[in-house]
């Protein structure tokens, strides 16, 4: 039964070993793997810049918005289902929006 995803490279946790999440996101072993390889590759001296900063073709930004998509749709869903765990303790919605950063009239109409 697929549970969630790799936020990295989309494979449900019934295809990798490993699946670790954390706040709205999971990462994979062969995710965590390459990341631990570009981290001891990495030269010392080179900046960080954010992935869409970098110089791309439009094609591969095109293709890109797909994993994105669905990485935020995936966040959007784990957050709802967080949301409904605090209401289902007792949380109100004052303090949902508190948690959130936002009214809790807006947490209301986003969540209810």
């Amino acid at each position: 039964m697929v549970i969630a995803r790799c936020s990295f490279c989309a494979k449900p946790n019934t295809e990798v070993d490993t699946l670790i999440g954390g706040p709205g996101v999971f990462i994979c072993d062969g995710c965590v793997q390459l990341c631990v390889s570009a981290i001891e590759g990495k030269p010392a001296d080179v900046p960080m810049i954010a992935p869409w900063e970098h110089d791309l073709p439009l094609e591969q930004v095109l293709q890109n918005l797909t994993p994105v998509s669905a990485a935020s749709t995936q966040v959007q869903e784990n957050l709802a289902a967080w949301v409904g765990k605090a209401r289902s303790l007792g949380g109100t919605w004052s303090q949902i929006g508190e948690a959130l950063g936002m009214t809790r009239q807006s947490a209301w109409e986003r969540f209810a």
